[in-house]
């Protein structure tokens, strides 16, 4: 796994999170698959949260494309998508 494209994964992510903590959660980097895939766990109250889908494409998968275009897809390993 690339520990560059991570770390610039991090800093984007570590622009939200303070929004992310405002609403008692948080994500969490899995891995980033072979084919530039971001897999992400949501923790805390995102976990549960029926917005989390949400959340994450219009929020995290948004944020980090932005910084870091390399990657294709964001997914969350334990978002169920209503």
């Amino acid at each position: 796994m690339n520990s560059s494209l991570i770390d610039q994964v991090e800093l984007a992510l570590d622009g939200i999170r303070p929004y992310l903590k405002a609403d008692g959660g948080n994500v969490k980097v899995i891995e980033i698959t072979d084919d530039l895939v971001l897999r992400l766990e949501l923790t805390g109250a995102c976990s549960s949260c029926p917005m989390s889908t949400m959340t994450l494409k219009a929020g995290v998968e948004e944020a980090v494309k932005r910084a870091v275009p390399e990657i294709v897809k964001v997914e969350a390993v334990n978002v169920v998508v209503a």
